[in-house]
């Protein structure tokens, strides 16, 4: 079952439960799931599985940054809509490895590529960044690489 049914039936069943706040996250991601549809040369076909992680991963973070901003600004009833609507979307996310887990994986890619310097960053981020799609945060890959190659 692809994610842009899952979430339809998510919003009818937050539509009968009148769940305002789930409903806003589902409409979020639907928005953003038709717009990828009409404008990212898609068609009528399926959208890639990839593509919706990345879509999933952009709302969270701008859920995330907007909550920081609004816990910054003193507005707690607004930051904590945000984060809840966050963690409606993480739920359609694939669960995320841990730091041990994508550490191993970084360790890997930089023996099998050879990697010995900071020169080579932007070939074993992409190489992780392929197998790790959507299941770690690319943040934390970033930071790990870099202490890593240095």
């Amino acid at each position: 079952m692809g994610l842009e049914h899952l979430i339809n039936q998510d919003l009818k069943e937050a539509m009968l439960a009148k769940d305002r706040q789930k409903l806003e996250a589902l409409r979020a991601i639907k928005a953003a799931l038709l717009l990828e549809k009409t404008g990212g040369g898609v068609g009528d076909s399926e959208i890639p599985e990839s593509v919706e992680m990345k879509l999933l991963q952009k709302q969270v973070k701008q859920r995330r940054d907007t909550a920081k901003i609004y816990r910054e600004q003193n507005r707690p009833e607004l930051a904590e809509e945000e984060e809840y609507q966050a963690a409606i979307i993480e739920k359609y996310l694939p669960e995320q490895m841990s730091e041990e887990e994508v550490k191993a994986v970084v360790e890997k890619v930089i023996a099998d590529t050879g990697a010995s310097s900071m020169k080579d960053m932007g070939r074993v981020m992409g190489m992780v960044a392929k197998q790790l799609a959507g299941k770690a945060d690319n943040k934390m890959v970033s930071v790990l690489v870099k202490q890593l190659l240095s």
